[in-house]
């Protein structure tokens, strides 16, 4: 059974940082694309960041520059860090596991988890 699990919400002014991990087990393929979600109050999903299994990255317009995906693979884990964060970043964080490639649409990801809210303050 594949379970993924978030960590690292929290608080952050204006201008600061917080890293988002996402653990994985039970995951059996060999090739996978990893994303990062969010959603705000009142707005649709919208896909973050995502990693292929060979370490390539996509970035969603908002956050090019600002944020970080990457991957440990000794520890099944894939990070998100975020500089420069913005109020408008404030919103539930989920990650999310598929075979194959990554790709921008939620309905393509097989697995997703519980999510971490992150609160952006002015």
């Amino acid at each position: 059974q594949v379970q993924l699990v978030e960590t690292g919400g929290g608080l952050a002014q204006a201008g600061g940082s917080l890293r988002l991990s996402c653990i994985v087990s039970g995951y059996t393929f060999s090739g996978y694309g990893m994303a990062w979600f969010r959603q705000a109050p009142g707005k649709e999903r919208e896909f973050v960041a995502g990693i292929r299994w060979n370490t390539a990255t996509w970035y969603g317009d908002s956050v090019k520059g600002r944020f970080t995906i990457s991957r440990d693979n000794a520890k099944n884990t894939v990070y998100l860090q975020m500089n420069s964060l913005k109020p408008e970043d404030t919103g539930v964080y989920y990650c999310a596991i598929r075979g194959g490639s990554v790709s921008f649409d939620q309905s393509d990801y097989e697995t997703w988890g519980q999510g971490t809210q992150v609160t952006v303050s002015s």
